[in-house]
């Protein structure tokens, strides 16, 4: 039985399709799972290190692009439909799962085409204009939040939440720290600004270190800074006399959350779907051009429940930063606070009920 999952771009979409693909292993031990990408997404470099096969299609966004790049874009996709055909043609699956980003929408029209059931995930509250489209011809549609029911067909969408990697539930912290090279006892703040890294961020950290001074003896941190910033900031940690470790991407993203007491992020939907099954405490900095500024109303949704803190991109610098990270390394009782409800927001069922969609889908099939 062949399965394809297509979509990809950054790792909001990449890693909870990762879940499905593992969990679909299990459920169906004959199946095949072969991802559909392109070859500037994050998924190139991921999937193949996972051991599934990946098959490229010429495809860019249309959307938030200036006009060349927009124009470009559109005069690739005849070139990203022929590619979508034959990959098809060749797999010939029994099922194709669009996960979101520029492959996926070609992909899933074809396969619609071509009469192969089709299934999407929309990760966020606020769907994009591709998933909204897709969503009327697809045959079901998964959503992680209930507020973006109301932009699908009703007999057709189901609630599930977002798949999280089995992995990032059972991360220890004792591996954790030999992995990053961390010291054992001391405070660790974690930051990623998705899988790119962020600049804001960093920036934002780099100035809060001088304010952070009197602490240093006491925290240490992981900071994942996009391939861009690493060597720069890897530089200012180390003039700054900072513990931790700087990495330019976390794989390991299992044994990074093990480790963090407080992380700093942005507010993407499998960013907080993994932290709340962590049961992490967070600040978060919702990217400020997000989709139907889906992040921040992401961010907001789990402030509102005392989850998290929340600084707004606009609003981030040094000493906000700093302020807030000393409120929460001093007051233990408000950072467990924090992590308790964190915990209790957290869907650790969210792959299953994804899977009993598929499932249910192969068998009206059948």
């Amino acid at each position: 039985m062949n399965i394809i999952i297509a979509g990809g771009g950054t790792g909001g979409h990449v890693f909870p399709a990762l879940a499905v693909a593992r969990g679909l292993k299990k459920t169906l031990p004959g199946a095949k799972v072969t991802f559909v990408g392109t070859v500037r997404g994050i998924e190139a470099k991921i999937i193949p290190r996972e051991g599934y096969d990946l098959r490229f299609i010429r495809s860019e966004g249309l959307v938030g692009r200036d006009i060349i790049d927009t124009v470009r874009a559109a005069l690739k996709v005849p070139l990203s439909i022929m590619d979508s055909f034959r990959i098809l043609k060749d797999i010939r699956p029994e099922l194709v799962m669009g996960v979101g980003g520029y492959s996926s929408g070609p992909v899933l029209l074809c396969a619609k085409l071509m009469g192969i059931p089709t299934l999407i995930h929309e990760q966020n509250t606020v769907p994009g204009l591709a998933n909204k489209l897709l969503g009327k011809l697809v045959d079901t549609v998964a959503v992680t939040y209930h507020e973006s029911i109301k932009y699908f067909p009703r007999e057709k969408v189901f609630l599930t939440g977002n798949p999280v990697r089995e992995e990032i539930l059972n991360g220890d912290r004792d591996n954790g720290c030999e992995v990053f090279s961390l010291d054992r006892k001391l405070f660790t703040i974690f930051i990623f600004g998705g899988s790119r890294g962020a600049s804001h961020i960093n920036n934002a950290i780099a100035e809060a270190l001088t304010y952070l001074e009197p602490l240093k003896e006491n925290i240490q941190f992981l900071h994942q800074t996009g391939e861009k910033d690493f060597d720069v900031m890897k530089e200012i940690y180390s003039s700054k006399g900072f513990k931790g470790t700087v990495i330019p991407f976390a794989y390991q993203m299992a044994d990074a959350y093990s480790v963090a007491e407080l992380i700093i992020s942005r507010a993407g939907a499998t960013t907080l779907a993994e932290l709340t099954a962590c049961g992490k405490a967070a600040i978060l900095v919702p990217f400020p051009y997000s989709a139907g500024n889906h992040q921040e109303m992401n961010a907001r949704k789990l402030w509102d429940m005392g989850a998290a803190q929340l600084i707004l991109d606009r609003d981030l610098d040094g000493k906000k930063l700093f302020d807030m990270i000393k409120f929460l390394i001093e007051d233990s009782d408000a950072l467990s606070e924090m992590e308790r409800i964190s915990r209790s927001l957290g869907n650790r069922g969210a792959t299953d009920k994804v899977i009993e969609l598929i499932t249910a889908l192969l068998k009206k099939k059948r």
